[in-house]
């Protein structure tokens, strides 16, 4: 049974993102739950395990900063979640806000963001920030290699999406998932890094909100 009536009921989104985006670790995904309460008419999946927004040598292919040209055009909303591999997997350096390049999460979010709007220019695009995250495979939630902190990403996508006049979805700040704390950690993020059912269902209703001011 749907939602009442939605303002994206019967249109189409295009999800981009990583893991958390494709399903890792859950029998549902949040947007195939936004699919359903709302009535959208096709919700596109275009996660991909282990991918970043910028690049770096071996996987440049697979970065959103690259991969986003692929999405299919027919479509009303595209919602970016993502960043956390950016910070975890500490491939590229952070750079610096003028930075116009993939290989820098400052450049290739600029690359990005133009690249959506360039694509898609008369459809609404949208932004959503990494989740908090507790130690997953010997990544600490405090620090990556380099010494930044998950929430300097989190500042840089809100950052740059201010300067191209973007939405952002902040669940870094209001998802109510924070891991470091057991229960939460048991409840929605076993494994510290990716929601579980219950966690899917929290995001999706964090987005339908969101989207609804879109």
């Amino acid at each position: 049974m749907l939602d009442k009536k939605s303002k994206w009921q019967g249109k189409k989104v295009n999800f981009l993102g990583d893991s958390i985006t494709c399903g890792y670790g859950t029998t549902i995904i949040y947007h195939e739950i936004i699919k359903s309460k709302i009535g959208l008419e096709i919700a596109r999946n275009y996660g991909i395990n282990a991918t970043r927004i910028a690049s770096c040598a071996y996987d440049e292919g697979n970065s959103m900063s690259v991969r986003f040209s692929k999405m299919e055009d027919d479509v009303d909303l595209i919602m970016v979640f993502a960043g956390t591999n950016d910070f975890g997997h500490d491939k590229s350096p952070i750079g610096v806000f003028e930075d116009r390049c993939i290989s820098t999460f400052y450049g290739a979010c600029h690359v990005l963001m133009r690249g959506l709007i360039e694509k898609y220019c008369d459809k609404t695009i949208a932004f959503i920030t990494p989740i908090h995250r507790d130690s997953h495979e010997d990544v600490s939630y405090e620090v990556n290699t380099s010494g930044n902190t998950l929430k300097q990403y989190v500042d840089i996508i809100k950052e740059v999406a201010r300067f191209y006049s973007l939405p952002v979805l902040d669940l870094y700040s209001i998802s109510g998932m924070q891991p470091k704390i057991p229960i939460i950690k048991k409840l929605y993020v076993p494994d510290g890094l990716h929601p579980n059912e219950a966690g899917h269902e929290r995001i999706a209703e964090k987005i339908i909100s969101f989207m609804e001011t879109l």
